[in-house]
């Protein structure tokens, strides 16, 4: 059975990874200094034993991201994958400012309630933003760093200057459109034959979440991530694995360089015959990258 607080259309997953991913979805209400009432947060826990490792979505996106990576990343340690404030299907609670301060002081009291301990912080595209801005504000909370084909060198949002009446509806709703996501989706894989129809519904079940519009106008006209200075990025004490798709056609690939040469006790290593989503495009050996990091 799914769980009740999941839109309807979950029904409509078709691959068995999605299927037990989406199945084993959690709500815990996060208590935050965001608001007076408890954030219901959702996340997905799996295996035991070693460092936990939480795991941080991308733009627009879920836990869902992970249906492929998780399960692996479970057989040998301690694994949490987490949706951010305004995003997936934790809850939208009005007057909040969804903002990347938000995000991140959201997430602390997540990892402050149910973890505990100092995690490895893996963040995927622009979850790799909020995992540097999450270790930089909060060093103890992070052991090490996993960036996979990470945002951060680059700031603002492109549908930033949309964001005003009446086109700030008009903006959110063109990205809600299915073309307009396939077209997302095939660029970024390096094979498009994996943007099947399956891998469309994870992408966009929690669209049919409350408010996940506002929420979304909120987070752009919030200017999003800026661009990480490198004397910023200096400051990560953390050792750090860079994972990158070697055709990731999303934000290309001179910036894995650059976050290499920026953050001192880094690592950098390319993933083969991948585009910008290694996690669910070469699964198999970004878990094994990432286990061998973690040990």
């Amino acid at each position: 059975m799914f769980p009740s607080f999941l839109p309807a259309t979950v029904g409509q997953l078709t691959q068995p990874e999605s299927i037990a991913l989406a199945r084993s979805i959690q709500r815990q209400a996060i208590a935050t200094p965001l608001s007076e009432q408890p954030i219901t947060t959702t996340y997905v826990k799996q295996g035991s034993g070693g460092t936990p490792i939480l795991l941080i979505h991308g733009f627009d996106s879920s836990v869902l991201e992970f249906r492929r990576l998780l399960p692996l990343l479970g057989v040998k340690n301690e694994t949490w994958a987490v949706d951010l404030l305004g995003f997936g299907f934790t809850d939208r609670l009005t007057g909040i400012a969804f903002s990347p301060v938000a995000i991140k002081t959201h997430l602390y009291y997540f990892w402050k309630t149910l973890i505990q301990q100092p995690v490895i912080l893996v963040g995927a595209s622009m979850g790799g933003a909020a995992a540097l801005d999450f270790t930089l504000t909060y060093p103890e909370a992070v052991k090490k760093l996993v960036l996979i084909d990470s945002a951060g060198l680059r700031g603002g949002s492109p549908l930033a200057k949309f964001m005003f009446p009446p086109l700030d509806n008009w903006a959110t709703q063109f990205l809600r459109s299915p073309k307009v996501r396939d077209r997302i989706s095939r660029a970024a894989y390096k094979n498009p034959s994996l943007a099947s129809l399956d891998a469309s519904c994870c992408a966009a079940l929690h669209l049919e979440m409350p408010s996940w519009h506002l929420a979304l106008i909120a987070f752009t006209k919030s200017g999003g991530y800026n661009a990480f200075r490198f004397k910023t990025l200096a400051q990560i004490k953390q050792p750090t694995l860079i994972l990158w798709g070697d055709s990731d056609k999303i934000l290309g690939t001179t910036d894995a360089k650059r976050f290499k040469r920026a953050i001192p006790h880094s690592q950098l290593v390319w993933i083969q015959d991948s585009g910008h989503v290694p996690h669910l495009e070469q699964p198999q050996v970004t878990a094994k990258h990432i286990l061998e990091f973690c040990e």
